[in-house]
């Protein structure tokens, strides 16, 4: 009879980006003659077949979870709302299942605290999540997550922002894993897939279509010099808005007219096969306007040998090595960004060298080993605290 424990992970989404993919990566990494997974996801989406198919239970629910659009009293009710209902639904799920962990997987995510609580159990909360902008409310809210027996954070970025808090030793860097190894494509074949020119010079773009990702940057930057009287220059950008709202791939296209270069913006939506953009690309670009705690996309970038330009904050300088293994620019700044892009495309040698110092540097410092290895030591950790430690 197996004597592995069980861990209950909490989850606000159900698609297939990055923190999606880690969710898979954790869950399906675990020894399971020590841990076995169930997941409860806010929301039914790929992510459902992603975790089965890895060993891991999953059930979808409503889950309180703290959204921009639901800081209002209105919004603010409702997840109080659903915050009550967590405590129910979920204590009666972790106490069938006799759940020895609770792993909240996104800060914003509410109910694990609680129902931790009730079981007296420990809850790990992980931190994907810098809170620029949030500053007023951030000391109350960074109590509220270091209450958890452990606080996992994805950057030494986001681990710094629990400096001078109470208990801010339960807050410990645990980067992210290589959580897919896309397959290999060569660039004929990516490009012809993706109707990109063979001989175009390609930046790629991926992730959620999003105001700080940093998408509209790259179009200004492609629409002015030293790239704008490029006809060779080409701008992939690939992922889809939330809840694919079309608002934002509009608002891209009509300001890539404007700036004469709508032709060379391409806006293929969700690629799910990431294999193909990597393969296609001469550079991937993650020039995310507010601090990005650690990109998937450029994480994965790296590790598949592209060549990588990145905003210089949050944590793209970790993945990068302080620039070591890729170009940093200054945020926010798009002729900054051109002309590090017209670099690199006048210097192919250059992009050789940087995507492979990347790929050595992510696979050792990134691996999806030493992600599980990590987690499991820090549930045996919470749930087994040493003598007089700060967790026991």
């Amino acid at each position: 009879m197996s004597r592995a424990r069980r861990v209950l992970y909490l989850h606000s989404s159900a698609g297939r980006y990055g923190a999606d993919r880690q969710l898979v990566a954790m869950a399906g990494g675990l020894d399971p003659d020590r841990w076995r997974a169930t997941a409860v996801l806010a929301e039914d989406g790929p992510l459902v077949d992603d975790l089965r198919s890895v060993g891991c239970e999953v059930l979808v629910r409503p889950l309180s979870v703290l959204r921009r659009e639901l800081l209002s009293p209105r919004g603010l009710l409702q997840v109080g709302r659903e915050w009550t209902a967590d405590v129910l639904g979920l204590g009666r799920v972790a106490r069938a299942r006799g759940v020895a962990v609770v792993h909240t997987n996104t800060s914003v995510t509410l109910g694990g605290a609680p129902v931790a609580a009730a079981l007296g159990i420990p809850h790990v909360w992980h931190v994907r999540e810098i809170y620029t902008g949030f500053e007023r409310p951030w000391p109350a809210y960074g109590r509220m997550l270091l209450s958890a027996a452990a606080v996992p954070c994805v950057s030494q970025a986001v681990r710094a922002q629990f400096d001078g808090l109470p208990r801010r030793g339960r807050a410990r860097v645990l980067h992210d894993g290589l959580a897919l190894a896309p397959d290999p494509v060569d660039r004929a074949t990516a490009r012809a897939e993706l109707g990109l020119p063979e001989d175009a010079f390609v930046v790629a773009l991926l992730g959620r279509l999003s105001a700080w990702k940093g998408q509209e940057l790259l179009v200004e930057a492609l629409g002015g010099p030293p790239l704008r009287d490029d006809p060779g220059a080409v701008v992939l950008l690939a992922g889809s808005a939330w809840r694919d709202d079309p608002a934002l791939a509009d608002a891209l296209r009509s300001r890539a007219a404007t700036l004469g270069v709508a032709d060379r913006v391409r806006l293929p939506g969700f690629v799910d096969r990431v294999g193909l953009v990597y393969a296609a690309a001469d550079v991937v670009a993650v020039p995310s306007v507010h601090p990005d705690p650690l990109p998937n996309a450029a994480l994965e970038a790296a590790a598949a040998g592209c060549c990588v330009v990145a905003a210089d904050h949050g944590g793209l300088r970790e993945i990068l090595d302080g620039g070591r293994t890729g170009v940093l620019v200054p945020p926010g700044d798009p002729v900054a960004l051109a002309e590090a892009l017209a670099a690199l495309r006048d210097d192919p040698e250059r992009r050789s060298r940087l995507g492979a110092l990347a790929s050595a540097d992510a696979a050792a410092r990134f691996g999806a080993d030493r992600l599980a290895d990590g987690i499991q030591r820090l549930y045996a950790e919470v749930t087994d605290p040493p003598r007089g430690s700060a967790l026991s």
